[in-house]
């Protein structure tokens, strides 16, 4: 559980889902059995081959299709997704889209919204490396100013107001006070967690974001990567927050309007697990089909 009076660790609340080392891991044999027959002696060859050639044909007509199973995402359980997408993996700008799920698949919300990334733009984020098609694509680490690419959960939000100022949110909410840090420090037991430090018995970080002295953070969502626990040196402190404008970037977080930023928490629902999706256009097109995602219009 995130416990929020002290530390909020940068991690979904809801049932952990496969990291995609497994997922993309998995191989299904779909190839069929082979069928072999043996011979009773030379006399009766001719024969046989004769008969085993009748077989084989009635046995083609009748061939049971070969199926290979669904495998698992990380998205089967979500009904709720928010999917970003930059041009490549050095741009700064890029869409947004909301999507709902029912029974009969994705169903767009709204989109697209114009949004920015980090500074040196997208990089794949812890647990999806075996994602990449192409060796030389960039891998997300502390500092680089890069925004992770992959899939992750959104169940946290944050603001310097009062929750009352949010009516009808659905996501457990954490206001931010003077002494909320976020850790960037590597070295830190805090490492990539939310974390009050006048409430710690000892501040063993150098370096951390106050939170609460940053004004894009007056509302944002906590972006649960690189969680479970963390890994260090592989990045921290992702949110979706509010911009500072169109030409804008971030530390390696992704922002947007203030005002669409507020509708897009207030739409999410904790209970519907809802899910990041961020990548490259071409990715997301090369991914779309095995991740089993929403197709995107302009």
């Amino acid at each position: 559980m995130v416990r929020f009076e002290i530390i909020i660790p940068m991690r979904s609340n809801s049932r952990p889902f496969a990291s995609f080392a497994r997922f993309a891991s998995r191989i299904v044999d779909a190839r069929p059995r082979a069928t072999i027959l043996s011979f009773a002696s030379r006399s009766s060859l001719a024969r046989l081959a004769r008969l085993a050639s009748l077989s084989i044909l009635a046995a083609a007509c009748h061939t049971t299709p070969v199926t290979t199973p669904s495998l698992a995402t990380p998205l089967d359980n979500s009904r709720q997704l928010v999917v970003v997408t930059t041009p490549d993996w050095n741009a700064t700008s890029g869409s947004l889209w909301r999507f709902d799920r029912t029974g009969d698949g994705w169903h767009l919300l709204d989109g697209p919204t114009p949004i920015v990334v980090g500074r040196t733009g997208l990089a794949w984020g812890r647990g999806f490396e075996r994602a990449s098609a192409n060796p030389n694509d960039p891998i997300k680490h502390e500092g680089d100013g890069k925004s992770p690419a992959g899939i992750f959960p959104l169940d946290t939000a944050f603001g310097f107001g009062p929750v009352s100022e949010l009516p009808n949110l659905e996501l457990p909410y954490v206001q931010l006070q003077p002494t909320t840090d976020c850790v960037d420090d590597t070295a830190s037991v805090h490492y990539n967690t939310v974390v009050d430090r006048g409430a710690v018995p000892a501040v063993d970080w150098s370096s951390a974001e106050h939170m609460r002295r940053i004004d894009q953070y007056r509302i944002g969502v906590i972006v649960g990567y690189n969680a479970d626990p963390p890994v260090r040196g592989r990045g921290s402190c992702i949110f979706l927050h509010i911009w500072a404008g169109p030409a804008s970037t971030t530390a390696g977080c992704t922002a947007l309007d203030a005002g669409k930023l507020r509708e897009t928490m207030l739409w999410l629902d904790r209970a519907k697990r809802p899910m990041l999706v961020q990548l490259t256009s071409a990715d997301y097109a090369r991914l779309r089909e095995p991740w089993r995602l929403p197709e995107l219009h302009p």
